[in-house]
């Protein structure tokens, strides 16, 4: 697969302090890789740096593709306030943002555009509900659509599902294995034993990046990688849970 965008020995931080150092990643066409890491280990700022959000003390960003429309983001559900007075339609169309000079209103086509990405997702019946409403799932389906309405390059998932139950939590990973078909997707979890289900490689961020290729690691290849992964079994679903990188013996690819 192409690569679409690629960080080169990056370091980033706040007021001169880095919190990243050192960090290579490349983001490939479909690439599903799943963010793990400690809290202050990084994982949010990872994120800023390839939303352009943050500028780099050092290293270098480079663009395979036109940065037009190049994100969708999807952020935690907390740091949306329930009280805004704006319906669910609006906000999918707030996705086009990027697309509309500020003086210009959104068109028939970017409300038709909106309306089949509610109904798609089980929302169509909420389009003119205010956003405030809904519950944490359905907020979620919401601004998944507004994330992913400019058709983006990749999708960007911070914490996805940490306000919503079981039930839709498994049918969000489903939602996320069709786009992964059409779309790159970077998501940043805590919940290893579902993630590992779903996403085709891990990057474990401790102000550096430890990259574990690969979808199943073996019993044989932790031995001749000398890297501190340990696996376990939950039912028929192999999960992968990423321990301290503090063995400088490790040799999974390290950046």
């Amino acid at each position: 697969m192409s690569t679409i965008l690629e960080l080169k020995n990056i370091t980033a931080g706040y007021e001169g302090i880095p919190v990243l150092k050192e960090v290579n990643l490349a983001i490939k066409e479909q690439d599903f890789i799943g963010i793990i890491g400690p809290n202050g280990g990084g994982k949010t700022t990872l994120l800023k740096v390839i939303l352009g959000l943050l500028k780099p003390f050092s290293g270098d960003i480079h663009y395979y593709v036109s940065k037009t429309n190049l994100f969708g983001y999807l952020p935690q559900n907390s740091q949306f306030d329930r009280r805004f007075p704006i319906s669910v339609r609006e906000v999918v169309m707030s996705g086009l943002m990027s697309e509309k000079k500020l003086y210009r209103y959104y068109s028939r086509q970017d409300r038709i555009k909106a309306d089949k990405l509610l109904i798609k997702y089980g929302m169509g019946d909420y389009s003119k509900a205010p956003i405030g409403e809904l519950s944490g799932g359905q907020m979620q389906r919401v601004f998944l659509c507004r994330a992913i309405i400019s058709s983006p390059r990749i999708l960007i998932l911070d914490e996805p599902t940490t306000y919503v139950d079981s039930n839709f939590e498994k049918e969000f990973y489903t939602i996320l294995k069709e786009l992964n078909k059409t779309l790159s997707i970077v998501m940043v979890s805590h919940d290893l034993g579902t993630i590992c289900s779903y996403v085709k490689t891990i990057a474990c961020v401790n102000h550096g990046l430890h990259y574990h290729q690969s979808n199943l690691i073996s019993t044989e290849q932790l031995q001749s990688y000398n890297c501190p992964i340990e696996l376990i079994s939950h039912g028929p679903v192999p999960h992968r849970v990423l321990t301290d990188h503090s063995d400088k013996n490790c040799n999974c690819n390290k950046s």
